[in-house]
């Protein structure tokens, strides 16, 4: 009875916020339709500049291969490199394909030509990118016009060693499949830790958190009362956001639609539970806030939505192992693309569960009640 008050305390202190319904309904389906579009690793229009020395049919082949191809825009064609290498400079173009002036010849009569490319690795993504890019595509080049010149020829073509790739999981090497699923981790993460660490704290400024003081409620019901309204916003918010996954993007999962939502139970307690403990901790609003924008940086950062888990240095790897987005992003991923099953997942299932007994304990043990 005692808890059903306190939810009924809750529910009405959050509609009666203008802001806070409109943020939990606002944030996710922009985070939905927004971010997929604009936080991708498919690099295009990348501006290429080329230097050519050569007046062969090659190289024009060669030159309007790039101007054709849909990751790159031709700047233009130079015959002085000094003049490409100084847009380089002022980042007018991204990168410089120089001709050498025997590219024709050598092509032909030797069956390979060196072309150097010169790349802006300000951006390093971008200049791996797109060094890859222009290497796949004079490779693709090079057998056209081998191809072209031993049929032409009748020369025996010498032996080469062709690698068919497979892209399992995600066929067409989409980068939006692989981020939705870990958008909806981020929502949950921001709005099932932020939340919770402003509402303590936020009694406490208003003064009211003393009225609870003084009552006989246990410390145990107070944290639960806490944390519920949180699971059911979490769980909305999760709905909405696989909705919009399946209406705009085509993405459903491919595994138990259950699993995942078990997983969801799971990670908002573990989130809330962590927020809770900063409010605890917290004076301020003001310092929840600072101390939950540390730690929610952290926990995005190496959690591997960004960045492979195994590139990071060994001891990072090992703090991963308290992460509670790093086992829920590993769920997400797994049961969207692969069809994982629930005897899949063991492990990260009882990771979480192990890190919601020692927060939830942490959170109920951290709030000073006066008895």
């Amino acid at each position: 009875m005692t808890l059903r008050y306190l939810l009924e305390k809750e529910f009405k202190q959050f509609f009666r916020n203008p802001f806070l319904p409109k943020l939990v309904l606002a944030f996710p389906v922009l985070i939905m339709l927004v971010i997929p579009w604009i936080m991708t690793m498919d690099i295009k229009n990348i501006g290429v500049t080329v230097v050519n020395h050569d007046s062969g049919g090659a190289a024009e082949r060669l030159i309007r291969k790039i101007e054709t191809s849909e990751y790159f825009i031709l700047n233009g064609v130079e015959h002085d490199y000094e003049e490409a290498l100084t847009a380089l400079e002022y980042a007018k173009t991204d990168a410089i394909v120089e001709i050498p002036a025997d590219f024709d010849r050598r092509l032909t009569t030797e069956g390979s030509a060196p072309v150097q490319v010169s790349i802006n690795a300000v951006n390093d993504m971008k200049g791996a990118l797109g060094a890859n890019y222009l290497g796949a595509l004079c490779n693709e080049f090079s057998r056209e016009t081998l191809g072209g010149a031993v049929g032409q020829g009748g020369a025996a073509a010498a032996p080469k060693i062709e690698i068919v790739t497979q892209n399992r999981y995600n066929p067409y090497l989409d980068y939006k499949m692989f981020m939705i699923p870990a958008l909806m981790v981020i929502v949950l993460l921001l709005l099932g830790g932020f939340l919770p660490a402003l509402n303590i704290v936020g009694e406490k400024e208003k003064g009211t958190i003393e009225q609870i003081n003084i009552t006989p409620v246990s410390k145990f019901t107070f944290i639960f009362a806490k944390l519920i309204p949180y699971w059911v916003m979490g769980l909305l918010v999760l709905s909405v956001c696989m909705l919009l996954a399946w209406l705009v993007y085509g993405l459903a999962p491919q595994g138990n639609v259950g699993i995942i939502y078990l997983f969801s139970v799971l990670f908002i307690l573990a989130v809330s539970g962590f927020g809770l403990i900063v409010s605890n901790y917290s004076d301020t609003m003001q310092q929840a806030m600072f101390v939950m924008f540390f730690f929610m940086l952290i926990f995005m950062l190496m959690s591997g939505l960004l960045t492979p888990l195994r590139s990071m240095p060994d001891w990072a790897q090992y703090m991963t192992v308290i992460n509670p987005p790093r086992y829920y992003i590993e769920m997400m991923r797994m049961v969207y693309l692969k069809g994982g099953m629930l005897a899949d997942l063991q492990t990260q299932l009882w990771a979480l569960v192990a890190i919601d007994a020692v927060l939830g304990t942490w959170a109920v043990l951290s709030y000073r009640k006066r008895e």
